[in-house]
C-alpha cells in the first residue's frame, strides 16, 4: 500500500511539473522592410504577419507575406537582439514562393531559445531574389492578455 501511495505522489508530482513546464503562450510580429544598406532599398518592398504558439518547448509558426518585387526565396527564425543586426539562423520556415503567399513551420527550442523568445530576442526574416540578405524582419513579442 505505501508503494502505491508514493508512485501516486511521485506521478502527480511530475505531471504537476509537466502541466506547468507546458504553458501555451502566444506571440506575435509584424514583417516590415529593413534596408541595411541605400542599394538595398530599391529590391526590398511588402508587409507581412506571423502569429506563433509556444507549448513547452515547441514554436509553431503562421502567417502570411504580401507585396515583394521579387520572388521570395526563405524564410527563417534568427536569434538576436532588437537592432539591424543579423544573428544566426535557428530554423527554417516553410514559405509559398511568389511576391505574395503563405509561412509556417514548426521548431524544438531549447531552454536558452525560449528565454529569448520572452525576452524579444528572436525574430523572423523572410528572403527574395533580389533581396537575398532578407526583404522582410519582425521580431516576436507576446500577445497582451495571451500569455
Amino acid at each position: 500500500m505505501t508503494r502505491r501511495l508514493i508512485f501516486v505522489a511521485a506521478f502527480t508530482v511530475a505531471a504537476s511539473v509537466a502541466m506547468v513546464g507546458a504553458q501555451t503562450r502566444q506571440y506575435r510580429t509584424r514583417l516590415s522592410p529593413v534596408a541595411l544598406d541605400v542599394a538595398m532599398q530599391a529590391a526590398i518592398a511588402g508587409s507581412g504577419s506571423v502569429t506563433a504558439t509556444l507549448n513547452g518547448t515547441t514554436l509553431t509558426l503562421t502567417g502570411n507575406y504580401t507585396g515583394f518585387r521579387t520572388a521570395s526565396t526563405v524564410a527563417r527564425v534568427h536569434r538576436s537582439p532588437r537592432t539591424a543586426m543579423r544573428g544566426p539562423a535557428i530554423g527554417d520556415l516553410k514559405i509559398t514562393p511568389g511576391t505574395s503567399g503563405t509561412i509556417s513551420g514548426t521548431l524544438e527550442l531549447t531552454k536558452d531559445q525560449v528565454d529569448d523568445l520572452a525576452n524579444g530576442r528572436i525574430y523572423i526574416q523572410l528572403h527574395s531574389e533580389k533581396a537575398p540578405d532578407g526583404n522582410l524582419w519582425g521580431w516576436l513579442f507576446i500577445q497582451e492578455g495571451k500569455k
